[in-house]
């Protein structure tokens, strides 16, 4: 952001090297910043034990006002009623609101982290969207979510294995920001998440899908669709009249054919809107030949939505329908619902009965 001290947590290793060299320090001693910043999982904000060159470099360049850390104020902390969902509202430098959630499953756990502050994609049903956009986070911005969330699990000895970017926001309209942050976060010699265990999910990006195909980014690609026709997807996903159905179809066949990866279709279900048989067909057919896996997502409610969620049997016979075709389909567990941690939910609002709170660095 203009007017902002440039983040230490924006940078790459290399960066990083150069700048401490370049301020008189021995490149050697990145390395020691680098350890300090990503790979110690509970430690705080600020780096500790470095040697005392680096020290007096980095106090220097913050005191000068020249270079910042980007620490997290967390303005208010929920927790679910089963205990298995943490959602985080943080607050920025310059005072906008971002969530993060911390999504517990058997055996792992998954950061949801955001991208932007708001959207500006408008999906009608998602709660991110009704608020509109205000900007871009930085790559430190997206980076502390998820050293938040590792730091979070780690005082109860838990790991982080998971990140997606499922968040507030659309990754692929930030998208030199999110690759450089993801860089940072799959770096084997820092956070170590490898980019296997990353998803970035996008509705429909289609020259952005096109760039992650040509560079070989090695993340998970997610694509949310919601509707198998131009007029159907239309009346969900505002921007499909941006990127029609026809061109986002084509962009991800350029992606599987280019990368040979599965790609992650989310449908949220709304019942009368999406959730017959006849539309699980459609789907199929727009599914045809590629490596594809389905995400159903039951509908969660918004303020500003006045649909309802498909019923069980619906989803069920959808489920079973896109199976038949050999296509992979399961239903996502819901998780954080009653604090507004779903998916489609997160909207940077405080809770007015929230079952935990807090704010602190």
């Amino acid at each position: 952001m203009p007017g902002l001290p440039r983040s230490l947590h924006d940078s790459g290793f290399e960066e990083i090297e150069a700048a401490v060299e370049a301020g008189g320090v021995r490149a050697v001693h990145a390395a020691a910043l680098w350890t300090a910043l990503y790979c110690r999982p509970s430690a705080d904000s600020d780096p500790r034990d470095l040697p005392a060159p680096l020290e007096r470099w980095l106090r220097t360049r913050q005191a000068a006002g020249d270079l910042t850390l980007d620490r997290p104020v967390v303005a208010e902390s929920t927790v679910s009623g089963d205990d298995r969902t943490r959602k985080y509202l943080l607050r920025l430098s310059d005072g906008q609101q971002i969530e993060t959630v911390i999504m517990g499953y058997p055996g792992r756990f998954t950061a949801c982290v955001s991208t932007q502050a708001g959207c500006a994609m408008g999906c009608v049903f998602c709660a991110t969207g009704q608020m509109g956009f205000s900007r871009h986070l930085r790559p430190g911005e997206i980076v502390m979510q998820v050293l938040h969330a590792r730091r979070e699990l780690a005082l109860g000895g838990e790991r982080l294995r998971n990140v997606v970017l499922m968040g507030m926001g659309e990754p692929l309209h930030n998208y030199d920001a999110v690759m450089k942050a993801l860089e940072i976060v799959s770096d084997p010699h820092g956070m170590n998440i490898g980019p296997g265990h990353i998803t970035v999910n996008t509705v429909g990006v289609a020259p952005a899908i096109l760039r992650m195909a040509h560079e070989r980014r090695p993340f998970n690609l997610g694509v949310s669709l919601h509707g198998s026709t131009e007029a159907e997807r239309a009346d969900l996903v505002p921007v499909s009249q941006r990127w029609p159905l026809a061109e986002l179809m084509a962009a991800c066949r350029v992606y599987s054919a280019e990368t040979d990866r599965k790609i992650f279709f989310a449908w949220t279900l709304i019942a009368g809107i999406n959730d017959t048989p006849g539309h699980a067909v459609r789907l199929t057919r727009l599914l045809a030949g590629l490596r594809a896996h389905v995400n159903l997502i039951r509908l969660n409610a918004t303020p500003g939505y006045a649909g309802r969620d498909a019923a069980d049997a619906a989803a069920d016979v959808f489920r079973s329908t896109v199976q038949s075709a050999e296509i992979p389909c399961t239903i996502r567990q819901r998780r954080g619902i009653d604090v507004a941690a779903g998916c489609g939910q997160l909207s940077a609002a405080r809770l007015s009965r929230p079952r935990a709170a807090s704010a602190r660095r």
